[in-house]
């Protein structure tokens, strides 16, 4: 507070100064009036600062811009074409949970897990139209050889994973 009363007086003084300069200015020399413009400047932007009028004005222009960048962003995740076919092919959007995550605290994925489902088929071993339950043994038995704790292959059972979860909901 004692650094802003200080600017507060030095802005006074500047002020005073300026008065003065104006009035040698309009009297005596336009010259004088010239070099009033630059001491009465800093006078108001001494007294612009030290009356905390510059912080508040600096914090609501940052607030009008945050709010303008927010709403411009558009969709969650940005609107490329890249970003609005992902949300397409996630079928349900992307958002289940809450603030558009999924209920793990991810991005949704139900039902797409990216891969296709005759390549989910070939990964599996299955013919198109199996049985759920078929299906399931299947995923089950291909589980036990590709599970990376029982030897396998960690690629090859996250494939399988996804394979079944792909052709689990069709």
């Amino acid at each position: 507070m004692d650094r802003d009363v200080l600017i507060l007086g030095i802005a006074a003084v500047l002020a005073g100064l300026t008065a003065t300069l104006v009035m040698l200015g309009i009297t005596q020399s336009l010259f004088v009036l010239v070099a009033a413009i630059p001491t009465g400047a800093a006078a108001y932007f001494m007294w612009y600062q030290a009356s905390g009028r510059m912080k508040e004005d600096l914090r609501d222009r940052a607030t009008r811009e945050q709010a303008r960048a927010r709403a411009s962003r558009g969709p969650r995740g940005g609107n490329s074409r890249f970003a609005r076919e992902a949300r397409a092919r996630m079928g349900d959007g992307g958002r289940v949970g809450p603030n558009g995550r999924g209920p793990t605290g991810g991005a949704s994925m139900r039902g797409n897990s990216g891969m296709p489902p005759g390549d989910a088929r070939r990964t599996l071993g299955v013919e198109a139209g199996v049985s759920e339950s078929d299906l399931k043994s299947a995923y089950r038995e291909r589980v036990k050889e590709t599970h990376p704790d029982s030897g396998g292959d960690e690629e090859e059972f996250k494939r399988v994973n996804r394979a079944y979860e792909t052709l689990k909901d069709d």
